[in-house]
Parts: C-alpha cells; structure tokens; sequence
C-alpha cells in the first residue's frame, strides 16, 4: 500500500484539520475523520470505505494497527511525524491509527428492514452528544435504521462519531431535509408494512408508553432538544406517547437522549414478549 509521510502542515495536513473542524469542507470532499479502536473496527467490519489510514511514524505500532495496515484496503496512507498526529487526535494520549473514512450516500431505499420495521425519526437534532447516544440506543435495541430530518447538527462531526462509541458504524442513517421525502417515505411504508405506524413523542399527558401496541411496525419519532416534535409530524402521528414521569418528582420530562433510550427499550419489551 502507498505511504506517504507529512513532517509539515502542508496542504494534505491542512486537509486533514479541516475534515474535523469545518463541516462544509467535509462535504466538498464527501470524506470524514475517525478516531478510535472500536469505531475504526465497525467502519471495516460494516463495509465503510477507508480512504487512509494515519500513523506516528515514530511508534511501534500494535498488532492491531499492523493488522490495520496490512489488510484493510486504502488509496493512501500517511506517515506523520509525532507533533503533528499528536495535534490531530482528540486524545490526551495519542492513538495508534486515525483514519480518513469517505461518507454514504443518503439513500432511504438502502435502509435494511426487518419483517416487523422498527425506525426512528430524529427531528432538527442540536447536540452532538444527544444524537451520539440516541446512535447507541438504536444500535443496542435494535433499531432498523434512524432518520435525520431539518437543519442539524453533522452527522460526521468528530463529536457525534466518538460519542457513539463506535456504534455510528453499525446504524444505517440517512439525512433528509425534505419533509416532503420523509412523509413519501412514510406512505411507501404503510402502503408495503399493514398496521404501520407512526408515534411522535410529547412530554405533555397523552397515551403512556404501555398504551402503546409497539409489536406493529412503527417508526418513533423524536423532537428537537429544545422545542420538541414539530407540529407536522405530530399532526401526522398516529399516536402521540409520552413517558409517565413520578408525579411526586420534580422532573417533567426526560434529556431527549434518555427519552428515546426508554422508548426504544419498550419497543423490545414489548417485541419480545409477544413472540414468548
């Protein structure tokens, strides 16, 4: 495999500053930055192209990255001196292998679904951390895939993808801006899935979670940290769920992170139950 080694900012170096910090250049180049052994082993195993990988070329690698190197497929990898990896990582202690990984394109067709769809809806998304951990949710409860729709924070910032811990690379997403391609989208699924539903989320006193028949298809849809669900897509639930809160608490509602963690959660509770 081709190396290449940096020992200056120059303009590769320069491109790999901005692929973390700037999030229109990420697009011009349809390419993202990853840092991390559990994310880099989910972007192999998943199929995600590694366009290159990045090293010290100072440091006595590890098995795992000598592994990395010898049999991950890439256009080019870079050899950096140890100031300038150091300056790229995210890490108080430097990692092995960063990489270089190109992004997907955003194709709803693509979503695997299984034989009972369970999607989630994830609207105008404005924390990093919040759509990190919903990301970990869906892949730990076995959500088909999630949805981005409206001006959001990027999915490909360096912040959602170490947050998820490496579950970024086993959840298909797609991002769609057009509420008129989310709601064609969601009458294909009715028209193929009989019994599809769709249930926005409020923290305001409608049918609790139990309420509820989640062994439907059905895709949940989440609001906005701050402003909650839109009004067009609650106009377009079927079902409004909100979670019941201790009435002796002082809390009102859940992080929406926690929320949608809950309400995945009762999804498979329900799920399995049915099939036992």
């Amino acid at each position: 495999m081709k190396t290449e080694r940096i020992a200056s900012k120059n303009a590769t170096f320069q491109k790999f500053e901005v692929l973390k910090t700037n999030r229109n250049k990420r697009y011009k180049y349809g390419e993202f930055f990853v840092e991390g052994v559990r994310n880099i082993n989910n972007a192999v195993l998943n199929g995600w192209e590694i366009i290159s990988f990045l090293y010290d070329e100072t440091r006595e690698l590890s098995s795992w990255a000598k592994e990395k190197l010898g049999t991950v497929h890439t256009k080019i990898n870079y050899a950096l001196t140890p100031a300038l990896i150091a300056e790229l990582s995210g890490k108080e202690d430097t990692s092995e292998l960063l990489a270089i990984i190109k992004m997907r394109e955003d194709d709803v067709s693509s979503l695997p679904l299984s034989k009972v769809p369970f999607l989630a809806l994830f609207d105008r998304p404005s924390n990093h951390g919040n759509l990190g951990t919903i990301l970990r949710s869906c892949d730990a409860l076995g959500v088909d895939g999630l949805i981005l729709t409206g001006h959001a924070v990027d999915l490909y910032d360096p912040n959602v993808v170490s947050s998820t811990m490496g579950s970024f690379f086993c959840v298909p997403t797609v991002r769609m801006a057009d509420n008129d391609s989310v709601f064609a989208f969601i009458e294909k699924l009715r028209a193929q899935y009989p019994g599809f539903q769709l249930v926005g989320t409020t923290a305001h006193h409608e049918k609790t979670l139990a309420d509820v028949d989640f062994t439907l298809p059905t895709m949940v849809m989440i609001g906005n940290e701050t402003e909650g669900l839109r009004r067009i897509y609650k106009e377009k639930s079927d079902v409004l769920a909100t979670i019941p809160m201790d009435p002796n608490g002082s809390a009102s509602s859940f992080n929406v992170a926690c929320a949608a963690t809950v309400m995945f959660y009762e999804v498979v509770r329900q799920r399995n139950a049915f099939r036992t």
